[in-house]
């Protein structure tokens, strides 16, 4: 199924991935924070990139349970969001309120599983 990208049309990545794991838009929500995943590791802010690596994987892995239906790859990769998000509570992100809701609506998604 072709998704129209440009039903993401909020105003940061952070934003656009929230309303994508909202609406089941797994695989699109790992796209999603890739640019600023790329921008912190450049900027050499390690635990930053790190947190939106767990975001991003916790996306992945609801898309490997979900849209793949490979349960045994979720719960691998499932383990780096349990391993990374945790550095959120370390970082300093512009509105990180935002990020805090992104782990949330993932973990209780995974919980349904």
């Amino acid at each position: 199924m072709k998704i129209d990208y440009n039903i993401f049309n909020q105003k940061t990545a952070i934003d656009r991935f929230i309303f994508a794991i909202e609406n089941g838009y797994f695989v699109e929500a790992h796209e999603l924070l890739e640019d600023d995943w790329n921008m912190y590791k450049k900027q050499g802010e390690i635990n930053k990139a790190l947190v939106l690596k767990g975001l991003i994987n916790g996306a992945t892995a609801l898309a490997l349970y979900h849209i793949k239906k490979r349960p045994e790859s979720h719960k691998k990769v499932w383990l780096a969001f349990e391993k990374y998000v945790p550095l959120l509570d370390t970082v300093d992100f512009e509105e990180k309120e935002k990020y805090l809701k992104a782990k949330k609506i993932l973990i209780e998604l995974n919980k349904r599983i």
